[in-house]
């Protein structure tokens, strides 16, 4: 059990792969759009971060195949895609979200009269987990859900290794040693190495969880039973 009883307010990390995984998943967008609207009507708050994904990779790959580019330009270029995601998002959710998407720290300083905030990447050096983590300690919100194509954070990579197990649950500096310790653009893990330094300094848990997995969601949300790993 991650959420203190009676938290209202979220901080969700949604992954660019979930937006748009080769084109723009509009049925998930639809189904995420009308499940965070029926948490809103029950007092719920949510900070949105969207990811770059796919948008980001293709503009990478692009550029590199014509020119050199710098690590700093290809953050620049996974920036800007998940500008695009989150003014999609902010369209979407136009009558419950600020009108304007927070695209650097302390932009906007707390929700006001809206339910939800959408937050782009910020800076070069990092993913938008990064972001979201710290939009998260800013706010007082301590928990972090992330939301992509892993469902777990597994013992090895699922994709290459069959044998590799989902760990329910583990701390930072154990989280630490699985992964890369520097950012490289494109780099997939589950969460980058900036953001997992800068959550256990803050105390900060996440939640890797899937990101289609609307019913699983709802149970994170409720603090009930759910698939996906805690971090912290």
């Amino acid at each position: 059990m991650v959420f203190s009883k009676g938290t209202k307010k979220f901080v969700i990390a949604l992954g660019g792969s979930i937006i748009c995984p080769k084109e723009i998943d509009v049925d998930f967008l639809r189904s995420f759009w009308a499940f965070l609207k029926k948490e809103i009507k029950k007092g719920k708050k949510f900070v949105i971060v969207a990811g770059g994904g796919n948008i980001a990779r293709e503009y990478q790959k692009a550029a590199s195949k014509i020119t050199r580019v710098s690590n700093e330009d290809k953050d620049w270029i996974g920036i800007h895609a998940t500008r695009i995601n989150a003014h999609l998002l902010r369209v979407i959710f136009q009558k419950e979200a600020h009108p304007v998407v927070v695209d650097k720290r302390f932009k906007i300083k707390s929700f006001g009269k809206y339910s939800v905030l959408i937050v782009s990447g910020w800076r070069p050096g990092c993913s938008t987990d990064y972001d979201a983590i710290q939009m998260g300690v800013d706010l007082g919100i301590k928990e972090v859900i992330i939301l992509g194509k892993p469902a777990y954070v597994y013992t090895n990579n699922p994709d290459k290794d069959k044998k590799a197990k989902p760990i329910k649950a583990l701390g930072w500096k154990e989280y630490l040693q699985m992964i890369p310790q520097r950012w490289i653009p494109g780099l997939k893990v589950p969460v980058d190495p900036l953001a997992a330094r800068l959550a256990m300094k803050e105390g900060v848990r996440v939640i890797v969880a899937e990101g289609r997995n609307l019913s699983n969601l709802k149970k994170i949300l409720e603090n009930k039973k759910f698939e996906g790993t805690v971090i912290g």
